[in-house]
């Protein structure tokens, strides 16, 4: 894992010495990420430098490095992603400024009593007089966090957040985090079903698989209100973005191609899924676990060894969690690759095109934040029930076709992209209703 860490050195202000400390840095295989000089002493100057390193490096080694460069130190540390983390990253805040006694009588006791028996007469004003279809429960029970693994629900509530943030900045979502300590299926189902009043949808995040297939599916036929499974679907509406951006540009039919996943558990089942729904006709697949194996079998994809996939596939996508697991020599002369295990790839890209691939790419150009933002605006606004293997595709051709030149797929910051993607969503759920 990656550790981004600001430094602050105090050194001498005369030319060439803050190069000795950036050459030490370069010597240990650190990458520089930003320098800026944040106060002027006498004969001193006191530098912010950001740096970029593995967690496996001992950063009191390049401190020690550094304090030993004539009359320079290093004076502070502090590591930015915890400094942005510092007290929680979401708050609930009032859309109403409550400022005189008018306005809190209205707005709570007595006023209210009117909207509530409002609402019990008529259960659809729900929408038109509460936040209800403008919030989204994201759901998780810390089994899968992330590359992280069953760190448990508390460890993974960050990752919640952060969810929470990019639903409030992109497409003005409340997403209110829910953390279950439970890992038995049922349980959890009968527990999301007797909150489920409370939200206008569900977003399921970092349940493990099989679980996880049992969990949305179940859920998904008790509620009147959409669930989604971001760990299955949005990795897989984004993979397919990228791989018809890739297939255009090559002059390739998807459809007419042979596909070949490396990886059955959560995301690697919600690609497959969603590419046999697009119409690839030969969906192959593999893993290390028989009952993914069955699985995919079952959902009309061809289980096979790694071996017989490299083979056949025409497009590979990986999505193991281990680094270097296809070799070069299993790759065939025109093979798209996506490998997309982070922050190793199962492949290096170029490695891959140095031995045949016509097209390769790693996990840096796939992240599932490009999709559920706009996927569940859309679907909010549409007031369905159920997000459709149809408004998964929409969200996958349109980030394809707002692709700019050398890229996949839009910015994950683009906010035109996830109102774009908001509103092809909205017509492909009206359409279907």
């Amino acid at each position: 894992m990656k550790i981004v860490e600001m430094l602050l050195v105090e050194a001498p202000h005369q030319p060439g010495n803050m190069a000795k400390v950036l050459t030490i840095i370069g010597d240990m295989g650190i990458t520089v990420e930003g320098l800026n000089a944040i106060r002027r002493l006498y004969k001193d100057t006191v530098w912010e430098l950001t740096i970029e390193y593995d967690d496996t490096f001992d950063l009191q080694i390049l401190v020690d490095e550094i304090n030993l460069l004539p009359e320079t130190e290093v004076v502070g540390k502090s590591d930015r992603v915890f400094n942005r983390h510092k007290g929680g990253k979401i708050k609930t805040q009032s859309s109403i400024e409550i400022n005189s006694l008018e306005i809190l009588r209205d707005v709570y006791t007595p006023g209210v009593a009117r909207v509530c028996q409002a609402i019990q007469e008529s259960p659809e004003k729900i929408k038109d007089y509460t936040n209800l279809h403008n919030t989204v429960a994201i759901v998780t029970n810390g089994t899968a966090i992330l590359g992280l693994g069953d760190i448990g629900p508390e460890a993974g509530l960050p990752v919640m957040e952060g969810k929470s943030a990019i639903f409030s900045e992109l497409v003005g979502i409340s997403g209110i985090p829910v953390l279950l300590k439970e890992r038995d299926p049922l349980r959890i189902i009968e527990t999301v079903e007797a909150i489920s009043p409370s939200f206008g949808a569900i977003l399921l995040e970092d349940i493990k698989a099989p679980e996880c297939f049992q969990i949305e599916e179940e859920l998904i036929a008790r509620l009147d209100i959409p669930v989604f499974h971001d760990d299955q679907h949005g990795t897989a509406i984004v993979a397919l973005a990228a791989l018809l951006t890739a297939t255009r540009r090559l002059g390739i039919c998807i459809k007419e191609k042979r596909f070949g996943q490396i990886g059955l558990g959560a995301a690697g089942m919600g690609i497959c899924n969603l590419l046999l729904e697009y119409g690839v006709k030969e969906v192959f697949g593999t893993d290390i676990n028989d009952e993914a194996k069955k699985k995919l079998r079952g959902d009309g994809g061809t289980p096979v060894s790694l071996e017989e996939l490299m083979q056949k596939a025409d497009i590979v996508v990986a999505t193991t969690g281990v680094k270097g697991l296809i070799k070069p020599e299993m790759i065939r002369q025109g093979q798209i690759i996506m490998a997309l295990t982070n922050p190793d790839p199962e492949i290096e890209p170029e490695v891959a095109i140095e031995h045949g691939a016509v097209f390769a790419t790693d996990g840096k150009t796939v992240n599932n934040m490009l999709a559920f933002p706009g996927l569940f605006r859309g679907t909010l606004d549409a007031g369905v029930h159920k997000i459709t293997h149809q408004m998964r595709i929409v969200v996958a051709e349109t980030l394809s076709s707002l692709a700019k030149e050398h890229a996949l797929v839009p910015s994950a910051l683009n906010k035109e992209a996830h109102q774009a993607v908001a509103e092809a969503v909205y017509k492909s759920a009206l359409e279907k209703h």
